[in-house]
């Protein structure tokens, strides 16, 4: 295939609508979106996971890089997360890439469906001064997906510190998400996602990237949500990592985001029910019911 055309990113403020981000994103496979959440937003989320991802260990090299420390399952850790997974430019794409109609027959009737999204990972991500340069790659790799194809992730990575280009910003291959699977990545056709704290990197699960080099003397930390296709298992596995105690804490617009909705037309059904009735107390449920009997 031929190179694409797009060679930078676009930059957008947060009052930019929606649908210009799509395009950016059409166009590019990415989009930076400035103050993405507000300083008070972002001071929170330092207050609830700064300590934590303070005790979290370096990686290995194996399944974490060495000098990266990667703090997981985000929503049981602060309730902030909610601000991010609502975000209009997240969500709007998400839902724009991802719930396109799929079409079926059931007998001589033609059945359109469209699919739920669920949140698949919400991890911090911080790497420390003298990590080396990521390999880029593709995160709907994940899912073993193939190119071209359907998109079945839109991902953010939040920038808890500034990003820059010496401290190792997610560098993106614009472009890169109508590139067919036999056309490999360069470095030298990535451009680093430089950002203010507070600002987004919004992409596709089809867009090479990758980490870069930090070559500065302080860490570089990023907080990144993904949302997949809700017929798609979820990298993190959320009923796992989050208790039910919390997950009822949430509003039902999140819950949902979380999984705990059925996607058309048969997957994460529970007792043959919408897994939402698991989350209500009550005699008026059926599910509870089910299992008095």
């Amino acid at each position: 295939m031929t190179d694409s055309k797009p060679t930078t990113l676009t930059i957008l403020p947060a009052s930019a609508a929606v649908e210009e981000a799509i395009e950016a994103v059409e166009a590019a496979g990415a989009v930076i979106i400035e103050d993405f959440i507000d300083s008070d937003t972002l001071n929170g989320l330092w207050e609830d996971l700064g300590p934590a991802l303070e005790r979290q260990a370096d990686g290995d090299g194996r399944l974490v890089g060495e000098k990266t420390r990667i703090l997981p399952g985000l929503v049981r850790r602060t309730a902030r997360s909610a601000t991010i997974m609502r975000e209009p430019h997240f969500l709007g794409s998400a839902r724009h890439f991802l719930q396109r109609p799929v079409r079926a027959w059931l007998g001589e009737q033609r059945i359109e469906f469209v699919p739920t999204i669920q949140l698949g990972i919400s991890r911090a991500i911080q790497i420390q001064p003298g990590v080396p340069i990521q390999g880029l790659h593709r995160d709907d790799t994940a899912h073993l997906r193939t190119h071209p194809g359907p998109e079945s992730r839109v991902q953010v990575m939040v920038a808890a510190s500034e990003f820059t280009a010496r401290n190792g910003a997610t560098r993106v291959i614009p472009g890169s998400h109508r590139w067919d699977d036999e056309r490999g990545p360069r470095d030298d056709e990535a451009v680093p996602a430089e950002m203010r704290a507070g600002s987004a990197l919004l992409w596709l699960g089809s867009t090479y990237h990758g980490a870069g080099a930090n070559a500065s003397g302080e860490p570089r930390t990023g907080l990144s949500y993904a949302y997949d296709l809700g017929n798609l298992r979820q990298e993190e596995n959320q009923y796992l990592s989050i208790p039910l105690d919390v997950v009822r804490s949430y509003p039902e617009d999140i819950q949902r985001l979380l999984g705990y909705e059925a996607c058309p037309p048969m997957c994460g059904l529970y007792e043959l029910n919408d897994p939402m009735l698991l989350l209500r107390d009550g005699p008026g449920n059926p599910v509870a019911a089910s299992h008095t009997q």
